[in-house]
């Protein structure tokens, strides 16, 4: 039975509107969001109340990041993984991740459990299949699936042993078994969650601490939450069109912020810029989760 959404109060943080906003993160340490623009190649970071934002300018367009210990974070972008040093904002490459397709960039990724990563590649238009789904881990590549289209929703259960994702063109929220000390798949992905058209299209997913998954709903403004069978047991109205991926944030893990994009809503103006001041902004619900704060990546 479909969950009509209810509308959910969210507050927005003072940072520059994103074009294609992606790959929220929030690090306890530093007590700082991060997230990034891909189109525009820009890092994005504020403190949790909002104070003390800041605007990085990349060389390369990157779509995810997350925490690598010791003052470092892992970039993933279009031609590779980085490691960037929070202090000096100095990159360093770690591994060519499809360098050599100037047609292919990184989407969607997450971080699993065990600190291994799961990031996918896309087209730069969305080419039909033109992307791959890859596991990382100290320095270590693998291609897991290929032949995507748009890879989202990647995220992992409590325990480790089950990863999601999905082709957001085939709008199939898929599940699979792995193990839980590696991240990699002892199983073929079955399917989740079929999202039906007027729920809009499955973009980027968490997991709470009971195995729900929280679902971002591009071109619909939602935020719908799964149980573990797939059953859609709640759904949030969000106050833009196209949120992008949400992430737990807070020390207590309580919090969540999404990502937004205005690319390509039609009343853009003329220079690019979005008209309605919610389009592309990161903003804080007022909802709250029983979260997981994410886990460090091994780089190696």
């Amino acid at each position: 039975m479909s969950v009509i959404p209810e509308p959910c109060a969210a507050s927005t943080l003072p940072a520059e509107p994103s074009r294609l906003g992606e790959g929220p993160l929030f690090d306890p340490d530093l007590e700082r969001l991060f997230w990034l623009d891909i189109l525009q190649k820009r890092l994005l970071e504020v403190a949790l109340d909002g104070s003390r934002a800041q605007v990085h300018a990349l060389p390369f367009m990157a779509s995810m990041i997350a925490r690598a210990g010791e003052g470092r974070h892992l970039l993933a972008a279009e031609d590779g993984l980085y490691l960037r040093e929070y202090a000096t904002g100095e990159l360093h490459l770690v591994r060519p991740l499809e360098a050599e397709n100037r047609d292919t960039r990184s989407n969607d990724g997450r971080v699993h459990p065990s600190g291994s990563l799961w990031i996918g590649t896309m087209g730069k238009e969305a080419e039909h299949g033109a992307g791959a789904i890859y596991w990382f881990r100290k320095g270590e590549l693998r291609r897991l699936y290929d032949g995507i289209t748009i890879p989202n929703s990647i995220c992992f259960s409590p325990d480790g042993t089950r990863a999601y994702f999905t082709d957001t063109a085939e709008n199939i929220i898929k599940v699979v078994e792995v193990d839980a000390a590696t991240g990699l798949p002892v199983s073929r992905p079955r399917e989740f969650v079929r999202v039906p058209d007027e729920h809009g299209k499955a973009d980027g997913s968490i997991i709470d601490a009971h195995g729900n998954l929280w679902n971002a709903k591009w071109g619909a403004g939602r935020l719908d939450i799964y149980d573990q069978s797939g059953h859609l047991a709640k759904s949030w109205k969000l106050p833009v069109k196209q949120p992008t991926c949400p992430a737990v944030a807070g020390k207590s893990a309580d919090r969540v912020i999404i990502t937004s994009a205005y690319d390509g809503l039609q009343e853009h103006s003329k220079a690019g810029e979005a008209e309605s001041p919610m389009d592309g902004v990161t903003f804080l619900l007022e909802a709250r989760i029983q979260g997981m704060l994410e886990p460090l990546c091994l780089v190696g």
